[in-house]
């Protein structure tokens, strides 16, 4: 790809490594960075990837150079292996030595052993096994335990706050009808959480119980080897078999759906670091008229009274609502903390439309195993803030991601809403697991309102880049704009790729009925403006800027949901405004994608939409399809 057409697109230069396609008969397989992605029988996705992967003591992921790197294919499989190295702190080294198979008759392995001659300090080593959710959350599996047991079973349809499975050593299930899937850990023991708790569009079998403490280390001079086995049994017979090709031409068509719902409105975040160029570029006349500002306060950070007289600058030249959430530091009597925070309100004549607290310790992750920190029990927290701010719409949930609402649900009874935010670079960054966490949002959404049935319901901000980091004790530093988990940058927030990801984003959780959707802040890492060190369009407007500033356009409007033929490429939903209904179509792909439109009544019956292209195209009135 051209470098200026790249950076475009993802805001760096960089390309992502390319992936070469491996294949024994039926079974395919990407190669990236010596790992496995869309592992594939017959063209039907039965592994979403299989990984080796080193975290450190902050759950970051190690990225080593391969070396040695061998690759053969035969007309029968292909063989695979590498070494590779991490150094860790304080001069400590892990060496890594792989080998994969792959055979025509479905087969396939993938062994992993490390070696270190210093020790080595790390969260997690070895596998990651990773199941896709799209038809397959909710079905039949068998898993064999490490005793030996077999248990018969589903995958969890509503997100599991905890491992759905435990001591693992095999997991089987169907992939399409008369071919199931086997895959058998070796080596050490392996549960499965549910991923789709972080927006990652998978279910993941890891190695090392997370009861076990972390971090571990690995002795010095001591292998240590996994294995990964996989085993397809195809008993269909051979008029059955289903061709990848087959009913997938290149043409995606769009048809009408029989949801409908009214636009969320549309929110930006403010923070008191960002406040000075906040107001300046809300003062600027192509600014987003969006429905509410969301105003961040966290004293722990060493936020205080100066910040909402910044915060009542931006109020007093905004027309919709305002938001304000508070960490609550929950360090001495809530009444105290809180009734400051209100008084500091009233001498800047700053009055939010709605308050969201939440105690500061929550934001932080509490995995299984772990204890609860120490915590006033939520009510309270609520009281308090109900009697400091009277007459003020009160909002609880989590600062932090679905996650850790998932594990903590918050008594919703005398809330008016119920708020949380979504990452998708927790656990990877690359191109195609961030757009794939698109597919989880659906199951997130459900899964709150499973919960919290019609209670009013937020998400955001939910960004890119990582503004805080429940796992770890810091978000990533990322100064060379690198796809990198955990970042409190990411250099695709300055291309199409944010642009394409927040108009999918909507598409995919119109269905959930939010009140409120932030997908963005103003300026900053997060923002809608870029700074001056960051080369993007005329004027500082990420391409973001356009998606948030005709969405909020949208908000109260009507729309009608829309089927994709091929929904990991192409979302779309129309909307009815007065001037007529419009078709919002997103590509979320690096490639041109050829639309069929025909059945949405559009002026245009096929469109070809530029990589991560967002558009939306006036429908014809006569049609009436919105």
């Amino acid at each position: 790809m051209d470098a200026d057409l790249a950076f475009q697109l993802y805001g760096t230069r960089q390309a992502e490594p390319a992936s070469r396609i491996l294949k024994a008969g039926k079974l395919t397989a990407h190669l990236a960075g010596g790992n496995l992605r869309a592992i594939s029988y017959d063209g039907v996705e039965v592994l979403r990837a299989i990984s080796y992967l080193v975290r450190d003591r902050d759950w970051g992921t190690y990225d080593p150079t391969l070396a040695n790197l061998a690759v053969t294919e035969t007309d029968t499989g292909f063989t695979v292996a590498y070494t590779a190295r991490c150094n860790g702190p304080e001069g400590t080294v892990l060496d890594i030595t792989a080998a994969i198979e792959g055979t025509a008759d479905g087969a396939m392995t993938f062994k992993g052993t490390v070696y270190s001659i210093t020790g080595f300090e790390t969260n997690r080593c070895g596998f990651c096994i990773l199941h896709p959710i799209v038809g397959v959350a909710g079905t039949p599996v068998s898993v064999e335990h490490v005793d030996g047991s077999i248990e018969d079973t589903e995958l969890p349809d509503l997100i599991e706050p905890w491992q759905p499975f435990k001591d693992m050593r095999a997991i089987t299930h169907t992939a399409l009808p008369g071919v199931s899937v086997e895959c058998r850990m070796d080596g050490d023991g392996f549960e499965m959480e549910d991923q789709r708790n972080w927006s990652d569009a998978s279910y993941k079998t890891y190695v090392r119980p997370l009861a076990l403490p972390w971090p571990y280390r690995i002795p010095a001079n001591e292998p240590v080897t996994q294995q990964i086995i996989l085993t397809i049994t195809d008993g269909r017979a051979a008029l059955d078999d289903r061709l990848a090709s087959a009913g997938n031409d290149a043409i995606i068509r769009l048809t009408p759906g029989t949801l409908t719902g009214a636009m969320p409105a549309i929110g930006l975040l403010i923070t008191p670091e960002e406040a000075k160029a906040s107001l300046a570029a809300l003062r600027q006349s192509g600014a987003p008229k969006v429905q509410d500002l969301l105003f961040h306060f966290d004293p722990i950070a060493g936020h205080d009274a100066r910040a909402f007289i910044a915060f009542a600058n931006m109020t007093a030249i905004h027309d919709g609502t305002t938001t304000l959430e508070i960490a609550v530091p929950c360090k001495r009597p809530l009444d105290g903390e809180l009734q400051e925070i209100a008084r500091w309100m009233r001498a800047a004549n700053f009055a939010p439309n709605a308050i969201m607290v939440c105690p500061s310790v929550d934001r932080q992750s509490t995995p299984p195993g772990s204890s609860w920190p120490d915590c006033p029990p939520l009510a309270e927290v609520y009281a308090a803030a109900a009697k400091a701010f009277p007459g003020i719409r009160l909002g609880g949930g989590m600062l932090s991601y679905f996650t850790e609402l998932n594990r903590k649900r918050v008594p919703g009874e005398n809330l008016a809403f119920i708020s949380h935010c979504t990452n998708p670079i927790v656990h990877a960054a690359d191109d195609i697991s961030v757009m794939q966490t698109l597919e989880a949002l659906p199951f997130i959404t459900r899964s709150v309102r499973a919960v919290y049935g019609d209670k009013p319901y937020r998400i955001g901000p939910s960004t890119i880049p990582m503004r805080q980091n429940p796992y770890g004790s810091r978000t990533m530093d990322n100064p060379q704009g690198n796809r990198m988990p955990m970042a409190n940058r990411d250099p695709r927030h300055n291309g199409k790729f944010a642009a394409a990801f927040a108009a999918g984003y909507i598409a995919s959780v119109l269905n959930a009925g939010l009140e409120t959707l932030t997908l963005s802040a103003l300026t900053g890492p997060f923002g809608l403006y870029a700074g001056e060190l960051e080369p993007v369009e005329e004027g500082g407007m990420r391409p973001l800027h356009a998606i948030v500033k005709r969405l909020a356009e949208l908000a109260g409007q009507n729309w009608q949901a829309v089927t994709s033929s091929a929904p990991d490429k192409v979302l779309a939903f129309t909307v009815q405004t007065t001037a007529g209904g419009i078709a919002w179509i997103v590509n979320l792909t690096a490639v041109q994608q050829s639309i069929d439109t025909m059945q949405l009544g559009l002026s245009s019956l096929r469109t070809h939409l530029a990589p991560f292209e967002a558009t939306h195209i006036a429908i014809q009135a006569a049609k009436g399809t919105t």
